[in-house]
């Protein structure tokens, strides 16, 4: 386990982020930690990796523990290389939709919300740093490892983000309270969906900056749950803008 201090890099874990990451070849696999005998599900990373010569070690199950600091792990952690997040802003003729993420501090809704996102054909997600959880390997095991496979961008601000995705030529759309039902919204590409963080919202610096969109819901004192939300509106997003039928 010395090697984790000499190689620059982060630790994912679970089953599905460890396949993820070895299929989508985007970035290094440097080793494994798994247990003896090996865990339910280990029989699909050796087929993922046939072929290539990665070091595995093997440990007791409170060693991954530890390493993980989750009981999460499912037996399995891989030591890989940096997550590869886009150095510039999306392009529309190559990402006509994509999803902006504002203020979500909960890894797991971060990773329902990007699994959602991929599966409704969205081609790009934007992360803010300031006020929002990073991806971090509890997001990746939310997204079932399909964070691997999206392309991603980290941006400082969320004011940064909004300005170079409408400078970009990007229709902003905001999930708010008060804006127009989105079952009756036109989302025309290249479009942003933009989901504010739990109890607090879009940040106010940029609701000027987009439409508003709401979910319908039975009583305005409720409200969905942000991955729930965000679930729901790629989904309706998608379906409307012509990327899913």
């Amino acid at each position: 386990m010395k090697q984790t201090n000499k190689v620059e890099g982060e630790l994912i874990f679970g089953i599905h982020p460890v396949i993820e990451a070895v299929k989508a070849k985007k970035r290094k696999i440097i080793s494994f930690y798994t247990t003896k005998p090996e865990p339910k599900g280990w029989q699909d990373i050796q087929s993922a990796i046939e072929g290539k010569h990665i070091p595995i070690q093997y440990v007791d199950r409170s060693v991954l523990t530890r390493m993980a600091d989750s009981t999460d792990h499912q037996g399995v952690i891989a030591w890989v290389g940096k997550f590869p997040f886009k150095k510039n802003i999306f392009e529309p003729s190559k990402h006509p939709l994509i999803l902006m993420l504002d203020g979500i501090q909960d890894p797991r809704n971060v990773g329902a919300i990007i699994r959602s996102a991929y599966c409704t054909a969205f081609n790009g997600i934007v992360l803010i740093k300031r006020g929002g959880s990073p991806l971090t390997a509890t997001a990746l095991k939310s997204s079932a490892g399909l964070a691997e496979h999206i392309d991603i961008f980290m941006a400082n601000s969320v004011i940064e983000a909004a300005t170079l995705l409408k400078k970009a030529g990007y229709t902003l759309y905001m999930a708010t309270f008060d804006g127009q039902n989105a079952l009756s919204v036109e989302f025309q590409k290249p479009l942003c969906l933009v989901i504010g963080g739990e109890g607090v919202g879009i940040s106010r610096s940029i609701l000027k900056e987009g439409l508003h969109v709401t979910l319908p819901q039975k009583t305005a004192d409720i409200s969905y749950n942000a991955s729930v939300a965000a679930g729901l509106l790629t989904f309706l997003v998608a379906t409307k803008a012509g990327s899913i039928k």
